[in-house]
């Protein structure tokens, strides 16, 4: 079985201090890419982003779940390296865990925490 790597999806609070709250997380397992959010998190922002800002955020965290935009370790690093000042992407990570569903949903819980 492969190892877990992940990338964590940051709304950027405050960009001048790199200020940010965790709202997702990337998980790849081999060639499968799972992709998760807090909407917890999300709703949350309303009380710290103008309501454009929130759009904004909610929208490119959503629309990255549903229209397939990140397919590939590349295209997660590219991210990485160049976000805007309201979401940003950690470098891709590998952790020495089996990509079971189990292990998926403790790397959520442990860095987005839903629950």
């Amino acid at each position: 079985m492969c190892k877990i790597k992940y990338s964590i999806i940051y709304a950027v609070i405050r960009p001048q201090i790199k200020e940010r709250i965790s709202v997702g997380l990337i998980i790849i397992d081999g060639s499968h890419i799972d992709i998760r959010y807090s909407n917890r998190k999300l709703a949350a922002l309303k009380y710290l982003y103008t309501e454009s800002e929130l759009n904004f955020v909610t929208d490119v965290v959503r629309s990255i779940n549903k229209d397939g935009t990140i397919k590939t370790i590349s295209d997660i690093e590219y991210l990485s390296r160049y976000s805007n000042n309201l979401i940003s992407f950690s470098s891709v990570e590998t952790m020495d865990l089996d990509a079971t569903k189990e292990n998926k949903d403790w790397l959520f819980n442990s860095y987005v925490g839903e629950n």
